[in-house]
């Protein structure tokens, strides 16, 4: 199948009239991101059966038309790890191309590892082993030469092969429906929306510091992911996370003391170095906003760990009776989590709701109970086993 290169707005528009009708897109998007906030979008790869094409937003005034296939809810978008190229999508029309269908996600109902690579699903789905030839391309540098296309194309071209067999044989297993949940949190906006308010989550070592401190460190945090926003620079350009623990211990107030920090670039001083001095001096007086409370092994009671063994045994089953890896379904510390606080439990969650998240949060509830009988291990309501005492 010949790789299209569209770069002008005539090749475009044809592409839109060859594409039109077509009920899924495979899609795949080269970007860059080591020297801003946002993504720079760089290339845009589709398949279907019939055609691949690459197409250079760069070299395009506006590739409009196109989003407006795309974003058709007719018609399917497939992705494999879709999350960054979706996030691409919402920042070019702030809202996201639905529905998706996303095989890294699909690939553990198949009895595949979760999270696999793209390359792993090729070579196990198609026997094809791809090159890594061009992994280090800036896809920003024109032009790109006949290598860098078709290796980005090799991105699409067997995606929408291995789409074909995942969607028949997740068809044939009645497991399709087990996705939805999954991808439409694909779907969610909220997921792609960075809230400097919120910055300070991801941000490690703040459990070792006081009220005060950690007050200044998520004063810091959104101070720097709002100008990296607006100034459309990596947040680490203006500061790294151990510069924010540092400030946030030594709590400096005056540009004589905040030049003193070791490895704070005097750039940063002299760009920022009174704004950052008043917001520490701001923060001090504050409250901070509270720590998520975590259960310490000192909290938890003498059967926790054996709760946990009999909730693995179900998974295991489970696993079995599905024909995928009992750790891909549940692993002993996302059963840990579970036990610890559900609401914020991946197990009640997307496809292993179906499959035994939901089960498991009714055996912690009390409302089922686990017994053994005839070898095998019965779960049943309490109500059940009442009624049948030989269970």
């Amino acid at each position: 199948m010949q790789i299209q290169y569209i770069n002008t707005p005539e090749k475009l528009a044809v592409l839109c009239q060859d594409l039109a009708g077509a009920p899924w897109l495979a899609l795949d998007t080269e970007f860059l991101r080591e020297k801003t906030y946002y993504s720079k979008f760089c290339l845009l790869q589709i398949a279907t059966p019939s055609l691949v094409a690459c197409v250079d937003p760069l070299a395009l005034e506006t590739i409009d038309n196109l989003l407006d296939i795309i974003y058709n809810p007719e018609v399917v978008k497939v992705f494999h790890s879709a999350r960054q190229d979706l996030e691409i999508f919402y920042h070019l029309r702030g809202s996201l191309p639905t529905p998706v269908f996303d095989t890294q996600v699909a690939a553990p109902l198949l009895g595949f590892q979760d999270n696999p690579g793209y390359a792993m699903l090729v070579s196990s789905w198609l026997n094809v082993n791809l090159t890594k030839e061009h992994t280090r391309t800036d896809w920003s540098s024109r032009p790109l030469s006949e290598g860098q296309i078709a290796y980005a194309a090799d991105d699409v071209i067997y995606l929408a092969e291995i789409y074909q067999r995942m969607l028949k044989k997740l068809t044939d297993l009645g497991r399709l429906t087990w996705l939805k949940d999954d991808f439409d949190h694909l779907s969610d906006v909220t997921v792609y929306q960075a809230n400097p308010e919120l910055a300070w989550l991801k941000i490690r070592g703040l459990k070792k510091l006081t009220k005060k401190q950690l007050s200044v460190a998520q004063s810091l945090a959104q101070w720097r992911e709002r100008s990296a926003q607006q100034e459309n620079r990596p947040r680490n350009w203006l500061l790294r996370d151990d510069l924010i623990i540092d400030l946030a211990r030594l709590q400096p107030n005056k540009i004589g003391e905040l030049i003193k920090v070791r490895n704070l670039h005097e750039r940063t001083v002299k760009r920022h170095g009174h704004e950052l001095c008043a917001l520490i001096q701001q923060a001090v007086q504050e409250e901070p906003v509270p720590r998520v409370a975590t259960v310490t092994n000192a909290d938890k009671n003498h059967h926790h760990d054996a709760i946990v063994d009999v909730l693995n045994a179900v998974v295991r089953i489970r696993a079995k009776e599905n024909s995928i890896s009992a750790s891909v379904l549940a692993s002993r510390k996302q059963l840990d989590e579970l036990l610890q606080n559900a609401s914020e439990s991946c197990l009640l969650q997307g496809w292993r709701a179906s499959m035994v998240g939901n089960e498991l949060l009714a055996i912690i509830s009390g409302e089922l109970w686990v017994g053994v009988a005839a070898d095998t291990i019965q779960i049943a309501s309490p109500e059940e086993i009442s009624n049948n005492p030989s269970q």
